[in-house]
């Protein structure tokens, strides 16, 4: 029998299972349930679901045990309907009362394939049958509600819980980093702390990706510490955590020295570090990292190119990427996809070859998605030409016509064209579809507080002071000689009302703010979740060189480093 458990178990073809099957007939092993059930799941998880049906409908005296085997199989491979039918089976043809484990199998598939009513329903049946004092199917329900958006749902039921596992506690800490809620996680932890929970690897790296939402630098220190109290120090998986929330709160080289104090850094670790300066524009620093990986016999991957490629796009490194993209395959092995079709494209399109790019495009062996068309768009708006910007935004609008930001994008290549009955249809589809663009906004740390301004923002408590020091950097800016860049403002209007708008766009709210509360030995961090426009990046430019400030911006794409006038994108972004 043990022979046959081991058989069992290593099955991994349905000629084998079958065969296995034979056996345990011929030997009459098969009123065993142990060995019936263990040959039942394995033909649900080869796929063969019919198989498993017939031979659990042979097997007599089927008990709870066994029919929790049946659902869990067809749970595991995330198949709702036949875990549903399984259930609904053992509640019509048996008196067997399901179980926490029955409860845990049917709500683990309800989360996998997005079905909230009927996880709903489950969430009730639970209550009904008085499994709710259960943690692990509270943690289950809890992690259902926040995969599938309803976050407050999960909330309730965290703080409805009289005992708490780590389980738990990790459940609600990652739904709370997956959600940005940076300050929620940190106090959340250190509550956790308190309850005497003592953390795991999936507790740190819950805690360190919910801090890399915002890339706070205070929050990125504090961690660590905490990191080294709890003695995650040497862990592969929280580390390279560490790595990213490092590189995304602009401390670039803390990233880089947490890499170097790795033994032995797996590719996941060396992709990472790659993303970083892929992220901070350092292209060639990116090469070089990547024919270290090569030369240590690192495995390389689509995504290990996907950085690459995106730094050299983000670097203007065009020889270099082309390189790198024709050699994916010829040389390393690695078969380009859809990704690196548009991180070629941006590269190019940001070099102003925009036929080099079209030329790829139409050139593909897959069909282009939203990002090929995207990373086109992006350059026609960069080189303004709105022929190709057209060609783009209309293929991105069939592709998905309720993403605003392709409207955006097409009405602003309009109006700074001067096309504006054309950028006014565009606006016109958008209110028709009833989308909405995304309002912008710049994030800066101040002691234990993040800020945040938008345009024209006088919500500041010291509002008075800011603008007067927004003025100030103005007059010095004139004074200068400075030509601002009024073509970022697109709207139909008088100059002077342009010069005033662009005067209090977010990042330099935000700037003026950090020049007054901040040290002159720290730099000024602002995070925006918009591109950054060229008025505000000269200004920037300006003001490092004029106040002595190293100041950071982080927008969607990448970082910008300000300093002695000069910026690390090298005016290519």
């Amino acid at each position: 029998m043990q022979s046959l458990l081991w058989a069992v178990s290593c099955c991994r073809s349905l000629v084998n299972c079958q065969a296995i099957h034979a056996v345990v007939i011929k030997s009459q092993f098969i009123n065993n349930g142990f060995i019936g059930y263990r040959l039942v799941s394995i033909y649900t998880s080869l796929g063969f679901n019919d198989y498993a049906r017939k031979l659990f409908d042979e097997i007599p005296d089927k008990d709870l045990v066994s029919w929790n085997s049946f659902i869990s199989g067809f749970s595991k491979r995330g198949i709702l309907a036949l875990c549903l039918n399984a259930f609904q089976r053992m509640r019509n043809e048996t008196n067997l009362k399901p179980n926490e484990v029955t409860l845990l199998s049917v709500i683990s598939t309800c989360t996998v394939d997005g079905a909230l009513c009927e996880g709903k329903c489950f969430h009730g049946f639970g209550v009904k049958m008085g499994f709710m004092e259960e943690v692990k199917v509270v943690n289950a329900l809890i992690n259902m509600y926040g995969k599938l958006g309803m976050f407050d749902a999960a909330y309730v039921l965290f703080n409805s819980m009289k005992l708490r596992s780590l389980v738990t506690w990790n459940s609600i800490l990652a739904l709370h980093a997956q959600h940005g809620h940076s300050d929620e996680v940190v106090g959340l932890f250190n509550f956790m702390r308190r309850a005497g929970v003592k953390p795991d690897q999936a507790t740190m790296v819950a805690l360190l990706q919910g801090c890399t939402k915002l890339g706070v630098v205070k929050q990125a220190t504090v961690v660590h510490a905490c990191i080294f109290k709890c003695g995650f120090e040497s862990d592969m998986l929280v580390s390279t955590s560490l790595m990213s929330l490092y590189a995304k709160s602009g401390q670039l080289i803390a990233a880089n020295i947490v890499f170097g104090e790795l033994t032995n850094p797996d590719a996941v670790a060396w992709t990472s570090m790659l993303a970083s300066y892929a992220m901070h524009g350092c292209g060639s620093e990116a090469i070089k990292l990547f024919e270290n990986m090569v030369d240590g016999g690192i495995c390389l991957d689509h995504v290990t190119f996907t950085h690459l490629l995106s730094a050299c796009s983000h670097a203007g490194l065009i020889s270099e990427g082309r390189k790198y993209f024709e050699d994916m395959f010829r040389v390393y092995g690695v078969q380009p996809r859809i990704d690196h079709y548009s991180c070629i494209v941006d590269l190019l399109g940001r070099a102003g070859l925009l036929e080099d790019a079209v030329n790829l495009i139409r050139s593909m062996p897959m069909e282009p998605n939203s990002g090929v068309w995207g990373a086109l768009l992006g350059a026609c708006r960069i080189h303004n030409n709105v022929e190709l910007g057209k060609e783009a935004a209309d293929n991105l609008f069939l592709l998905n016509s309720s993403d605003h930001r392709n409207y955006i994008m097409m009405s602003n290549i309009y109006s700074a064209s001067g096309h504006w009955k054309d950028a006014s249809k565009i606006r016109s589809m958008m209110k028709g579809r009833r989308l909405v663009g995304d309002p912008g906004y710049s994030l800066i740390e101040h002691g234990n507080r993040v800020y945040q301004f938008v345009v024209g923002d006088q919500s500041h408590p010291n509002s008075d002071k800011i603008y007067a020091k927004l003025e100030e950097i103005v007059r010095k800016v004139h004074e200068a000689g400075l030509v601002r860049q009024t073509e970022f403002i697109l709207h139909d209007v008088e100059e002077e009302v342009k010069i005033d708008m662009i005067n209090k766009h977010s990042e330099k709210l935000a700037l003026a703010f950090g020049l007054l509360v901040t040290n002159t030995s720290i730099p000024i961090t602002i995070i925006k979740n918009l591109r950054i426009c060229g008025d505000c990046h000269s200004v920037m430019k300006f003001v490092s060189l004029s106040e002595k400030r190293t100041i950071i911006v982080r927008d969607p794409k990448r970082f910008h480093h300000f300093a002695d006038g000069m910026c690390s994108c090298k005016d290519y972004w």
